[in-house]
């Protein structure tokens, strides 16, 4: 059922309008006493979810028991970031999903299944996982508030993809990330309709909760200078609430060009993008609009490290993002891999499949680290002279020197591809 829907590619609403609007969804709830709340972590800081956490909590008070950032394999979030995330929510009401440990399994999806919608090109079965807090049974409601976007594992980010991965276990992560890859990116992104989808949609069906799970959905679009926007907010308990978000999010996320691109120039907020697990969506969301032997240039002088966490850092560096090809070999020659194969999942998705280049400049990797990671250094304070964000606008830009340029001031707010 959908509760709440309005939005459109011009529309703009307000904290206001999104207060009265969760406001009037929670009065179908007063029943309801012990809730949870799951929204994203800082790398979706511009989702709008921080802000729809703290009207929650307004509203709700002391029937917020629980608050737990989805955070798939991520960092957990430090105390400044909450703070500076979730404004006035109090601390004490944070917890960190451990996604290797706190975990519960509510069944299999058996292999004959995978097998069928990835047309046989993935045979196990996938288990349905959540974190123990979902499981307990502790809560009467589950609030799973997020941004519909393009997204290089499930097609389009959120919904259900914030329970059973965002929330989900080592396993369920690992196989759904890898799903993914092996049905090819470009045939995911942007999509409602896929394999890994299929497989959280039979997720849900055999995990129905004995308490009620409402998504709170935004679309975010940037204004004509580049500022984000709320474009919509839907609110339901089914599959409706997100194909209506996903609808709108393919009007304001998606950029059509006539032609490939030549030259690619991405910024990578430093408070945001801190290794190239997160920084590489300045890849995912644009390689279907990158020419044949062009070049992408990522900015990021906030990017320290590849992995997000010690053991798949450690592999990034050993692999390295090399073709599909090359990664699969791995995977079928190598424990290490095979274990985590939402890391080589990553290393496909971030692989420029040597049909263009990409240039990796950042405050802190090495030349030999990039290189041996597979892309080109390039010299951050060099680059961020020629191409300075602060004097680019999004899109086309001509250069001093004539050069002409494609700038994106952040890849996750969007993707964009080539019509041929």
């Amino acid at each position: 059922m959908i509760y709440y829907s309005k939005g459109g590619p011009e529309e703009e609403l307000s904290r206001d309008d999104i207060r009265n609007a969760l406001n009037e969804t929670l009065t179908l709830f007063d029943d309801r006493k012990r809730l949870l709340l799951l929204p994203p972590d800082i790398t979706r800081a511009h989702s709008g979810a921080g802000m729809i956490t703290e009207l929650l909590w307004q509203s709700l008070g002391d029937r917020v028991k629980d608050i737990m950032p989805a955070l798939g394999t991520h960092v957990p979030m430090a105390s400044i970031e909450i703070a500076k995330m979730f404004g006035e929510v109090p601390l004490y009401l944070f917890r960190d999903h451990k996604w290797r440990s706190d975990i519960s399994e509510l069944g299999r999806i058996p292999a004959s299944y995978i097998r069928e919608v990835t047309d046989g090109k993935v045979d196990f079965d996938y288990p349905v996982q959540v974190n123990n807090l979902l499981a307990s049974g502790n809560h009467d409601l589950i609030l799973s508030i997020g941004q519909v976007v393009p997204h290089e594992v499930t097609g389009m980010a959120n919904y259900n993809k914030n329970i059973f991965v965002g929330c989900g276990g080592s396993e369920a992560i690992n196989k759904s990330h890898f799903i993914g890859a092996v049905h090819g990116i470009e045939n995911i992104l942007g999509t409602t309709s896929n394999p890994v989808r299929d497989v959280l949609n039979k997720a849900s069906e055999m995990a129905r909760p004995t308490h009620p799970i409402v998504y709170v959905l935004t679309v975010v679009g940037q204004d004509s200078n580049g500022r984000l926007k709320i474009r919509g907010l839907f609110i339901g308990d089914d599959i409706e609430c997100f194909l209506k978000a996903a609808e709108l999010s393919a009007i304001v996320n998606f950029t059509t060009l006539e032609e490939r691109i030549r030259k690619v120039v991405v910024y990578l907020d430093p408070e945001e993008f801190k290794s190239t697990w997160l920084g590489n969506k300045s890849i995912y969301r644009t390689r279907m609009a990158i020419a044949d032997r062009g070049e992408l240039i990522v900015l990021a002088p906030g990017v320290k490290t590849f992995g997000e966490d010690p053991q798949i850092d450690s592999l990034i560096r050993k692999y390295g993002y090399r073709t599909t090809e090359q990664i699969l070999k791995f995977v079928e020659e190598n424990e290490d891999l095979r274990n985590n194969l939402s890391a080589a999942a990553h290393l496909i998705h971030g692989s420029h499949e040597n049909r263009f280049r990409v240039t990796y400049a950042t405050g802190s990797l090495t030349a030999n680290e990039v290189e041996s990671a597979g892309y080109s250094f390039g010299n951050l304070r060099d680059l961020l002279k020629i191409y300075d964000p602060a004097n680019l606008r999004n899109g086309f830009n001509i250069m001093p020197d004539g050069e002409e340029i494609f700038f994106i001031s952040n890849p996750a707010t969007g993707l964009w591809r080539a019509k041929k």
